[in-house]
């Protein structure tokens, strides 16, 4: 007999380990020995059988303690050992370590690997994403609005089972109802959805003549969409119910449209504030006086002051945008822009003159043209 080699050393783990790190190390080994990819290799079966005994030992709480004050002569005593000797053959370790098999190579399990699970029960339909548009003055005063949609939902006919009135579904002969069947090479399994029923486990022999056997119908539908005020580009809504139907008689899924607000080229938005450019005269600017707003949603008059400057922000309170969490409404705000006129009439350009001489500005012919020009 050879000479059995510590556990610890074996997973390359200390004594005081937790279980999760004696798992890691186990892994590390199973992958690096394992059968599969080592094929005709007596010495990686050799390091792949000692692993699993190290392991089998270690990952109990109770061995451990037992392992820890004895030594292997907890185990040779009771015929088991170590070096590999603990399993007879690669199906003695994959009928002990299965689940860990099926959780180390993404669902291929060994000999003693179980199958998962299959679903033939109610189960909730999945959820559907809608995209829509709307405007910025829907922004504001939330809208309501009729969508369209397809989906699929369970076939009211035959209740969702696929079977015609006063027949069922029978188990599948190729699956045993599983839903999988295992394809083996050598010591590994690879579990892969059944093709007799695609995965269903059952089969119909009388299938439903409105979903012909799915168990499923495409439906076209409409809802009434209300969107809050206050939502902002990639906002989603959440319409419980109102999803994909279910399977058999499950409830639906949920219904998620996604908000997409069109471009305005007047108004930018900044969390619930909203910028605007607005063109003022040039002697509202000088003189001060009332002038018209226009809003996302209306019409407001406002202020200027005196002396304002082409660059300053005119404050619209509660002009903005709605929170969608709250009653408080943003602002508006108007970068001050000057606003020349085109033309000006002889008695204009007269005025304008006279005002440049009082201020001692030099003018050339084209009279507004030199009014900001080089003071005497």
């Amino acid at each position: 007999m050879s000479q059995i080699r510590d556990f610890y050393q074996i997973l390359g783990v200390s004594k005081d380990s937790d279980a999760d790190t004696i798992k890691k190390a186990y892994r590390k080994l199973a992958m690096q020995f394992h059968p599969d990819k080592n094929p005709d290799n007596p010495e990686a079966e050799e390091k792949f059988k000692e692993a699993a005994s190290a392991y089998e030992v270690l990952s109990n709480a109770e061995k451990k303690v037992q392992y820890d004050r004895f030594g292997h002569a907890a185990y040779t005593q009771q015929g088991r050992g170590g070096g590999g000797q603990g399993f007879q053959d690669m199906e003695d370790v994959f009928s002990q370590f299965g689940d860990i098999f099926g959780d180390f190579f993404g669902g291929a399990q060994g000999g003693g690997g179980r199958q998962r699970a299959n679903r033939n029960g109610p189960r909730k339909g999945a959820d559907l994403r809608y995209m829509t548009e709307i405007t910025l003055k829907n922004v504001i005063e939330g809208l309501e609005k009729e969508i369209e949609f397809d989906t699929e939902s369970s076939c009211e006919t035959c209740s969702g089972s696929g079977a015609e009135k006063g027949s069922s579904a029978k188990t599948c002969h190729g699956c045993g109802g599983s839903g999988q069947v295992l394809s083996r090479q050598g010591f590994f399994s690879m579990a892969t959805t059944c093709p007799t029923c695609a995965g269903r486990g059952q089969v119909i022999e009388k299938p439903c003549k409105s979903c012909k056997g799915r168990g499923r119908n495409k439906q076209h539908r409409k809802i009434r969409l209300t969107v809050p005020p206050g939502v902002d580009n990639g906002t989603r809504l959440r319409v419980s119910n109102e999803g994909e139907g279910g399977y058999m008689g499950g409830p639906n899924g949920d219904l998620y449209v996604e908000i997409s607000v069109k471009e305005n080229d007047q108004f930018e938005r900044s969390g619930n504030d909203l910028y605007t450019r607005l063109d003022v005269d040039y002697l509202h600017l000088l003189l001060g006086g009332e002038v018209e707003v226009k809003t996302v949603t209306g019409e407001e008059k406002v202020e200027i002051p005196r002396k304002t400057q082409v660059g300053d922000k005119i404050r619209l309170a509660g002009q903005g945008i709605p929170s969608l969490r709250g009653s408080r409404r943003g602002d508006l705000y108007c970068l001050i822009s000057v606003e020349f006129p085109e033309k000006l009439s002889k008695k204009e350009e007269e005025l304008l003159q006279q005002l440049a001489e009082l201020r001692g500005i030099e003018c050339g012919a084209g009279g507004m043209a030199g009014l900001f020009g080089r003071k005497k």
